[in-house]
């Protein structure tokens, strides 16, 4: 017979696979710290760059552009709204609801040298866009040196 080892951190370890499948079961994956302190759903969202912008897409199925709210502050981009449930089918009629209803609100923090005063958002088939411009890289500037009053001038050495 062989003898093992006892490790508590084994048992430590299945103990928080088991809490992650609870947690991941009742909330989604990646959902439940945010879901928890930013409201009752948290929208998935992407974050990407092309050459001149940053781009931010938010899955947003079954709303429209005034249920959203979107503000910038000291370079963080807030993104709120509500989804609210059915209003013309009693609550009682579902034999299943799987969508999540409610408010909810996303924060992104945007890289530095984004433009916050160039962004535009447009929202297509539950899909929300939002392009944020790049501030233009200053190009060096060559400054000329002239020579003062009573100051040699760059020709003469002495």
């Amino acid at each position: 017979m062989a003898v093992r080892r006892w490790d508590p951190f084994r048992d430590l370890l299945g103990i928080q696979n088991e809490m992650n499948r609870l947690f991941g079961r009742t909330y989604g994956p990646g959902e439940s710290a945010e879901a928890e302190t930013q409201g009752s759903w948290v929208p998935p969202l992407d974050v990407y760059e092309t050459q001149d912008r940053y781009i931010i897409t938010a899955e947003l199925a079954g709303m429209t552009t005034g249920d959203v709210d979107i503000t910038v502050e000291d370079n963080v981009l807030t993104l709120r709204g509500e989804r609210t449930f059915y209003g013309d089918v009693p609550e009682e009629s579902f034999h299943r609801i799987e969508r999540r209803f409610g408010p909810f609100q996303r924060r992104v923090a945007l890289p530095q040298g984004s433009d916050t005063a160039h962004i535009d958002a447009s929202m297509s088939d539950g899909l929300l866009t939002i392009e944020v411009a790049k501030v233009a890289k200053a190009q060096p500037v060559r400054v000329e040196v002239k020579a003062g009053p009573g100051s040699p001038s760059g020709n003469e050495r002495g």
